[in-house]
């Protein structure tokens, strides 16, 4: 299949693909080794595998960066061949986005004075990839202004709590058949009356985590806003970003969101609507849902058996599963551990998680 040509829009667009994760919603599949961004439960191939897939013929692997940790470049390197390896960056601490994302301005701004960082997670599923590209192209033509910063906001299907909210303000123009919005506040995961009343009004959207400016307004607003992180990168890039160098300098600075450190503060912030088919894929209940089902509403593989059961989720790569009467259970076998949930009940396996760090069984983290 031949390769789009990339829209001007695109033509210094860089990628920069958060992979650093080390979820727990989905043990005992995902461990600290191979967290959610790894696992291929959603469609072809990996989370993060379908995040690069998404860009092809857009923004070239030869601009594409990807920044993870020490414990997971290994097996990144292996999964995506066609990235150099040298765009595979390893941080040796965990310090959230906002340092790794001015750690990847100042990689970018060495190579091109002019280029354009498209800030995306690698976890979530987007079914609508071609909307997806649109909505990115609008994006990218309008943070081509220096100053400008767009969030892709994400048109909320419900009132959740577990994720920011970006209130829109007035129309400030419009990009590829696309409206741009002024920004007028972030907000933090609001209660549950909080959430219901901003998705009534029509006025918000959820942020997903992906950004788009000009890698030397990313840095202006450091600079503004968080000088001595910027200094700290400053120092970091002045030095090379060797491994070596990073290993020193890098747990230094402060562990702090981009949404904190800078979305909340800078000036000129910018939304693009988007309704792409996205989620988070934030448990094992979101995962069944995602995924097709038989007739009795189970989701499983072909290797097993269902008895008069009824709306279960059954992973097994391996063994033979066989579910005799039970309803909305998550069954999740691998070589060393068994999970079994209710699937009302998901979003805590983390916790199951938490306790098996405190009770000492490392090995299965």
């Amino acid at each position: 299949m031949p390769e789009r040509r990339p829209s001007t829009a695109f033509a210094q667009a860089y990628a920069v693909i958060m992979a650093g994760g080390s979820g727990t919603r989905f043990w005992p599949l995902s461990r600290r080794r191979r967290p959610k961004q790894l696992l291929a439960l959603f469609g072809q191939g990996t989370l993060l595998e379908q995040t690069v897939a998404r860009l092809r013929g857009i923004i070239p692997p030869a601009r594409t960066y990807i920044f993870t940790s020490q414990l997971l470049r290994d097996e990144i390197v292996r999964r995506l061949p066609q990235i150099p390896s040298r765009q595979i960056i390893a941080e040796p601490a965990a310090r959230n986005t906002a340092p790794t994302i001015g750690l990847a301005a100042h990689e970018i701004l060495r190579h091109d004075r002019d280029g354009l960082m498209v800030v995306l997670p690698s976890d979530h599923v987007i079914r609508r990839p071609a909307e997806f590209r649109r909505v990115l192209k609008a994006g990218c033509a309008f943070a081509r202004t220096e100053g400008r910063s767009v969030v892709v906001g994400l048109k909320p299907s419900r009132p959740e709590t577990g994720y920011g909210y970006v209130r829109l303000g007035p129309i400030a123009a419009r990009q590829a058949r696309e409206k741009i919005f002024r920004v007028l506040r972030f907000t933090e995961k609001p209660p549950a009356q909080t959430a219901a009343r901003y998705v009534a009004s029509g006025d918000y959207l959820w942020n997903g985590g992906m950004f788009i400016w000009r890698a030397s307004t990313l840095m202006c607003n450091l600079e503004r806003f968080q000088p001595r992180m910027a200094a700290g990168l400053r120092r970091i890039a002045k030095a090379g970003a060797t491994r070596q160098v990073l290993r020193r300098f890098y747990p230094r600075l402060q562990k702090i969101s981009v949404d904190y450190a800078l979305m909340e503060k800078i000036p000129e912030v910018y939304a693009v609507a988007a309704d792409i088919g996205w989620s988070d894929v934030g448990s094992w209940a979101v995962a069944y849902e995602l995924n097709p089902k038989d007739r009795e509403l189970n989701v499983r593989p072909r290797s097993s058996l269902a008895v008069g059961a009824r709306g279960n989720l059954i992973v097994s790569a391996k063994k033979f599963v066989a579910a005799v009467g039970v309803r909305n259970l998550v069954i999740v076998e691998t070589d060393d551990a068994l999970l079994v949930a209710s699937l009302d009940h998901s979003q805590d396996v983390g916790k199951a998680v938490a306790e098996l760090d405190r009770l000492g069984f490392k090995n299965l983290l």
